[in-house]
């Protein structure tokens, strides 16, 4: 098994050349502090950091006389994509300040002081024409690495809108010099003597933390990271060992504090990629609280849907059907006796294994518009034909709990109904761009490389192919990869930022963005009395626990919340503990006959791990 990637800071300690004795358990949480502390935040016009409203922010990152991708760079992208500009210094600097506020209302210029050591006359030279090209067109953020003649030699007060002071290039500052500008930690830092006439001992300038998911060492929220690492380790290693799945994304956070992330194995067993952490998974039905259910909160907010109203009112297919009276509450907590799932493909293939007639066919045509593979191409009517098998299903004979996909189908038609606004759209204004989670999305095919898309199965039945970069739901497949109930793909960081939404109360990066009243009502168990144990959209754990059946950890709070995914996905938040797990596999390579991720009861096994971390 291989470790593709980590950006943990405990495991970049180790690059600092300070050395941390193994036996004391505080050793990094006090030296967090200490590096943290040497951070000086020396300019903040206008309250410029933390960066606010995301959504509304294009960055650039310009690193000056640096190559390729350092740990600062990775970092801000953590937040949220950040365009870096590749060989600055080959270009005219009035040219490239030019090009730059004609993109970005953003730049975040990196600079190491040393150069003006060795290069002092053509570095300042640069600076002085590149930075006052800008003319106030953009916001920039100047950080500068080191002590050395720049601070003496320039006039670097004129030259930004926000400066942050770092006193050495290494890992885990400049971890946490992405960290501040973003608001995940705040800057507290104070200078210990002068830096410049401009900054004498003692400037500093705080900002607020925790408005976004911090990046720490275990131990500063009170867990065991040699326990959580070696646990973890051992229990992924496990199932990538028993061909349970080829490879896997595993998050860890505590009160806002992601003290785990890593990426373990390969896209498939083949061993040809090895998984990064800005890999992006099918999500399977963890679409279901990651695009339906967000989408319904905020309809609920807007009073333009009422949870105890006939679900009808808002698909008027269903008045004249035996669906009429079923209520949204019924329906997201799995309790309107509906069919657990409809196989549309099956109606498309005859006996002898070829399509039917206006379904599907091998190329694309005004009539056959809907792209399932590259060779298969749907008929622009079976949509409707879907949605009707939907609407005429007979409801379950008895009442009672039923997972069902039907009614997530029907959302991204009702969301456009009641705002004018399509599916993709109204979650990306209302959460995902505001979050930063850019990578959460349907068909990332369209817009990232294959090579940054973990496959899913060897469809051998229907699509006849392997499946990368498209839905591995076949009926989500036949919504052009659009649906309530399945779709969605992206990173492991990036849907902790939706759940940690979720923990907050429906506060991230300093907005409202649901009132914590919804969070309550929709994570609350609806029908327990009826022996049902979910919420509105989310699974709760078990009414009864059993290691069995639950792969939910038996430490988990009574109101915890998450979803599962049948891809091999699974999240869980817990806010009594403030604990949340994010684990990410394609167990459906190359089989979704796969089952070894329950029989080892790997989830349940791993989920278990973070409350074992946690200092008693």
């Amino acid at each position: 098994m291989k470790i593709a990637q980590t950006i943990a800071l405990s495991a970049l300690l180790c690059c600092t050349g300070l050395t941390i004795q193994a036996q004391d358990t505080t050793a990094e949480a006090r030296m967090y502090h200490l590096l943290l502390d040497r951070l000086v935040l020396l300019q903040n016009e206008d309250e410029l950091l933390p960066l606010r409203h995301l959504d509304t922010l294009r960055p650039a990152l310009v690193n000056l006389w640096s190559r390729g991708r350092d740990p600062f760079a990775l970092s801000l992208d953590l937040y949220m994509p950040v365009a870096e500009i590749d060989n600055p210094i080959s270009r005219r600097p009035d040219s490239l300040a030019a090009a730059l506020s004609s993109h970005h209302n953003v730049v975040i210029v990196g600079i190491n002081s040393y150069i003006f050591k060795t290069n002092m006359i053509s570095a300042a030279r640069f600076c002085e024409r590149f930075f006052y090209s800008f003319q106030h067109r953009t916001k920039v953020v100047l950080v500068i690495y080191g002590e050395e003649e720049i601070w003496t030699a320039l006039n670097v007060k004129s030259y930004a809108d926000a400066i942050l002071y770092v006193p050495v290039q290494n890992p885990v500052m400049q971890s946490l010099a992405a960290q501040i500008i973003f608001g995940g930690v705040g800057a507290r830092g104070r200078l210990p003597s002068d830096l410049s006439p401009q900054f004498p001992a003692g400037s500093g300038i705080d900002t607020p933390e925790g408005l976004r998911l911090r990046y720490s060492p275990p131990e500063l929220v009170n867990m065991d990271s040699q326990l959580l690492a070696d646990s973890i380790y051992a229990i992924v290693s496990e199932g990538i060992a028993q061909k349970a799945f080829p490879g896997a994304q595993v998050l860890v956070a505590k009160n806002g504090h992601v003290v785990y992330y890593q990426a373990f194995g390969h896209h498939t067993y083949e061993d040809s990629v090895a998984v990064r952490m800005d890999d992006l998974y099918d999500l399977a039905s963890i679409t279901k609280i990651s695009a339906a259910t967000p989408a319904v909160m905020k309809l609920y907010e807007m009073n333009l849907l009422q949870l105890d109203a006939p679900l009808a009112d808002y698909y008027p297919a269903f008045k004249k059907s035996n669906k009429s009276a079923i209520t949204v509450r019924e329906v997201l907590a799995h309790n309107a006796r509906l069919k657990a799932w409809i196989p549309f493909w099956r109606n498309t293939v005859k006996k002898n294994g070829r399509f039917k007639a206006r379904t599907l066919r091998p190329d694309s045509t005004a009539k056959y518009p809907v792209q399932v593979t590259e060779n298969l191409w749907l008929h622009h009517k079976y949509r409707d034909k879907m949605f009707k098998a939907i609407r005429r299903s007979p409801l379950n004979e008895k009442p009672g709990y039923v997972y069902s996909d039907l009614s997530f189908y029907l959302w991204p038609d009702i969301v456009r109904s009641l705002t004018g606004v399509d599916f993709e759209t109204f979650l990306s204004q209302q959460f995902y761009n505001r979050l930063g989670a850019a990578s959460l999305g349907y068909n990332p095919a369209r817009k990232y490389p294959l090579w940054r898309i973990v496959p899913t199965e060897r469809d051998t039945f229907f699509r006849k192919t392997l499946l990368h970069g498209r839905v591995h739901d076949e009926g989500a497949g036949m919504l052009d990869g659009v649906s309530g109930h399945a779709g969605l793909f992206g990173t492991a960081n990036d849907l902790a930022k939706l759940m940690q939404l979720y923990l907050n109360g429906g506060t991230y990066g300093g907005e409202q963005i649901l009132n914590p009243q919804t969070i309550v009502e929709f994570t609350r168990c609806q029908y327990c009395d009826q022996g049902v144990r979910r919420a509105l959209g989310f699974d709760r754990p078990l009414l009864e626990y059993s290691d069995k059946e639950s792969y939910v950890a038996r430490s988990a709070g009574p109101h915890s919340f998450g979803h599962t995914g049948y891809t091999g996905t699974y999240t869980w938040a817990d806010p009594g503990n403030g604990l949340l797990l994010v684990f990410f596999t394609n167990r459906v390579y190359p089989t979704r006959d796969n089952r070894k991720i329950t029989e080892l009861s790997i989830r349940r096994r791993l989920h278990q791990v973070l409350y074992d971390a946690v200092k008693q």
